[in-house]
């Protein structure tokens, strides 16, 4: 009994087994005698089963009322009254969802399963019908009268329906395969008419409002003819099933002896010479003879061949198998690049190649001289994190070339499929290796140097998360034995060195992120825009327009009027896009064999590119009260903003505008308290918060802004406004605040200081934490910028406000 509760157990839902005759508890009433039941009986409701009279089934309780009545008829006399939903959808049932006749039960057996679930194992008794509910809670309870006993009927009549009903079971257990044999000896021993047409309604395939109806029927010749139109019914259904299996399986056959007399084919064109595929295996057989496997490839190799031998090459799976070894054979196993661990020349290629980024580069050869010290890659990976075009992929590509290593890149941005990471099952049409296998196909080394780029932007979706797959190929303690479900052959990728680049952390998964060594790759100062124009991109761009330097000259000037006027951004990628729209105008003239000035002049500048695209000169004017400067951080770089108040007669209300976040609008709250809080302190009317509407708002509304680094800029705007004093001209300030007044520090400190200068400003205000970060800072950068770090707004107010 318990052996078949264990295989039937957790099917609570769908009863799809036999119900089996408890012959211990007929044995325990031998002469079937109906026992002495109390007049209130606990009422357990079931969905999508009904328990007829003289069948045993288990069943997992998992609803709270369930199992209380389960417990409390479990304690007295086991006696527990089984009734089934009308709907199984329903979780609570109340009586009027529950069918009136039912089945009384004896709890044979309780268990508690390992997962915390209970299970009864049940046998049904007599039937019942419910006369009235007494008790909902704990569990429903209800009065119920007992169905008398029914004695059977001893004509020829009723012994030709048994012995049909018995027939037909065994017809439709003879033909579904899904059902034991044992079923066909248990019906043969089955001698009590009434318990044999019991055992066979529980389990047949019908509706249970059908098996309902089935119950409910008192008279029991007319339950038997309901029963036999439903078996006739299900023998049908089997017959055809059992034709169409045989019909499949006539089909394997004949593939069967079409495979066999293709190798019998191929084995006489091996005997006169005239099998065509013997030139490609044998090839095969050569590479491999020559290949430096590992134990498991080699293994998985010499199965696949063996198998591809004895395949009709006008099989499907011949190519997929074909293309399987060939990706084998293809892959570097044990074949790895020498490295060059001389440090100073990988100092002068990265010097040659990236202008600045002094500490970055600092880091790399750190990080290169751990590798050649340790002579293990099992190293952290690294992470360059900053602004679009500072050279963060480019830096991955110089350490390749320092280190002489193979070159690989693999975009992430978009990626929502994980198997463009760990690849498809062969077993799928058009199925191929993932991305990592691929690039170190294509590499031909197991040491490469790959570029995991845009890592922030990797998608998921209902086809996987590939970020998640990203775990094992970015852990120095799994990836020796990654898996790829193609190749289904364990790949080592601990020599590998993975470099990622994103733009920022906040969309990087958490457990990514920790696996990864973050190094910030902060923007570039004007000065840095100017020797990288100067070195990098002037010769790439005169070398892509076929021009040669007597054709054009760029002045410092020129250039500093291109960064100021033309561009805004943290790296050179407009800047570059800018000198070369400048010449593409000179080739066009060189072309035309026009008479022209090399020398560019600002009437040349804007001949070519139209007007100046950037104002620096309207973050400096002279604004009115109730307007203040802000530094804020992007994705690309640093930026500069407004942040303008006015008033209006009203009741008092804070109006916030500019596609602000939570956090902004959180910030503009903070700052409206402490004002109002502190208002005598600021020469303010208290009176004028209940009459005047005040309205925040921050210009460009097209693009979504939050965080809280903007804080005691909306403070000093608010208090300008309030106050009609004027904001200092050439002023802008960041920094987060409380509602005690207090100014706490924020990131992105060199980018905004950085943007900043190019707008213009002459005096920044900072939180007094800060400091350390603009001390990091290149102090040629941060010339003719003065500083001021405060602790708390009233420092801010005093320092800001005319």
């Amino acid at each position: 009994m318990l052996h078949f509760l264990e295989q039937f157990v957790d099917n609570d839902e769908d009863m799809e087994f036999m119900p089996l005759v408890s012959i211990d508890d007929e044995d325990a009433n031998p002469d079937n005698e109906q026992p002495e039941y109390n007049e209130e009986i606990p009422i357990l409701p079931l969905r999508n089963t009904v328990l007829f009279p003289g069948v045993v089934i288990p069943i997992t309780v998992g609803r709270e009322k369930s199992i209380k009545a389960v417990k409390e008829a479990y304690r007295k006399d086991k006696y527990i009254g089984i009734v089934s939903q009308k709907n199984s959808d329903i979780e609570d049932p109340e009586p009027n969802d529950l069918f009136k006749i039912g089945t009384i039960a004896r709890i044979v057996k309780l268990l508690k399963m390992p997962d915390g679930g209970t299970t009864i194992l049940i046998h049904g008794r007599d039937k019942f019908t419910v006369e009235n509910y007494t008790s909902t809670e704990p569990f429903i309870k209800a009065n119920f009268s007992v169905f008398p006993a029914q004695k059977t009927p001893k004509t020829r009549e009723f012994k030709a329906l048994i012995t049909s009903m018995k027939d037909l079971s065994m017809q439709i257990i003879d033909l579904a395969s899904n059902i034991p044999p044992e079923m066909a000896m248990m019906l043969k021993n089955m001698d009590n008419p009434e318990f044999m047409l019991h055992f066979i309604s529980s389990n047949l395939n019908i509706t249970i409002e059908e098996k309902q109806e089935l119950l409910e029927i008192d008279d029991i010749t007319e339950r038997i003819q309901q029963v036999l139109n439903h078996l006739a019914t299900e023998l049908q259904v089997a017959q055809i099933k059992n034709e169409v299996q045989n019909k499949a399986r006539h089909d394997m056959d004949k593939q069967q002896r079409d495979y066999y007399l293709q190798q019998q084919l191929k084995t006489i064109q091996e005997e006169l010479g005239t099998n065509e595929n013997g030139t490609d295996t044998n090839d095969l057989l050569d590479k491999a003879k020559k290949k430096q496997w590992t134990k498991e490839s080699k293994e998985a190799f010499d199965r696949e061949f063996i198998r591809l031998q004895r395949m009709n090459p006008m099989m499907p799976d011949y190519s997929t198998t074909l293309n399987y070894l060939e990706l084998l054979l293809d892959l570097p196993w044990h074949e790895y690049t020498k490295d060059n661990f001389d440090l100073n020349r990988a100092q002068k290629v990265l010097d040659k190649d990236h202008y600045g980024l002094d500490k970055i580069k600092q880091r790399i050869i750190e990080h290169l001289a751990v590798l050649k010290l340790k002579n293990d890659m099992k190293a952290p990976i690294l992470c360059f994190v900053g602004p679009p075009g500072v050279g963060k992929t480019s830096l991955g590509k110089s350490i390749a070339k320092a280190l002489k290593r193979q070159y690989a890149r693999m975009s992430l941005g978009g990626l929502h499929d994980e198997s463009e990471i760990r690849g498809h099952r062969r077993t799928y049409i058009g199925s191929m290796p993932g991305r990592i296998i691929q690039l170190l196909k294509k590499a031909k080394s197991s040491n490469p140097v790959i570029i995991l780029d845009e890592i922030d932007k990797v998608g998921s979706d209902f086809r996987g998360d590939p970020a998640s797959a990203l775990l094992e190929v970015l852990d120095p303690e799994q990836n020796t034995t990654f898996h790829d479900n193609y190749l289904e052959v364990e790949y080592d990728l601990s020599k590998v060195m993975f470099i990622a680049t994103a733009n920022t952390l906040s969309t990087i998964h958490p457990a990514l992120l920790d696996r990864m060594e973050i190094i910030h790759v902060s923007g570039y100062s004007l000065e840095e825009k100017l020797s990288i124009a100067k070195q990098h991109l002037i010769p790439k761009q005169l070398a892509e327009h076929a021009l040669k330097s007597k054709h054009i000259k760029l002045t410092d000037a020129i250039l500093s009027k291109l960064i100021s006027e033309y561009t805004r951004e943290s790296g050179v990628r407009t800047l570059e896009r800018r000198i070369a729209a400048l010449m593409r105008g000179i080739a066009k003239s060189v072309a035309m064999e026009e008479e022209y000035n090399p020398k560019i002049t600002p009437k040349d500048v804007e001949r070519i590119l139209g007007l100046r695209r950037h104002d620096t000169e309207m973050y400096t004017n002279d604004n009115p009260p109730g307007v203040a400067v802000g530094l804020a951080w992007t994705e690309t770089g640093g930026d500069i903003l407004f942040i303008e108040t006015s008033l209006s007669k009203g009741k008092g209300g804070l109006t916030l505008t500019g596609n602000l976040g939570d956090v902004m609008k959180e910030s503009a709250t903070t700052a409206l308290s402490y004002i109002r809080a502190h208002a005598q302190q600021l020469g303010i009317d208290i009176d004028v918060f209940e009459t005047t509407n005040i309205h925040l708002h921050v210009p460009e509304g097209g693009i979504p802004k939050d965080g809280p680094s903007a804080g005691i800029t909306m403070l000093t705007t608010l208090v300008s406004a309030l106050t009609n004093r004027k904001v200092k001209p050439f002023m802008a300030m960041t920094g987060e605040i409380t509602l005690r007044g207090k100014v706490l520090p924020v990131g992105g400190i060199k980018e905004k200081v950085l943007a900043a200068k190019r707008a213009g400003i002459k005096e920044i205000i900072l939180c007094q934490a800060n400091q350390r970060d603009v001390e990091e800072i290149n102090a040629e950068y941060t010339k003719g910028l003065a500083f001021t770090y405060v602790k708390d707004m009233i420092q801010v107010y005093n320092l800001a406000l005319v």
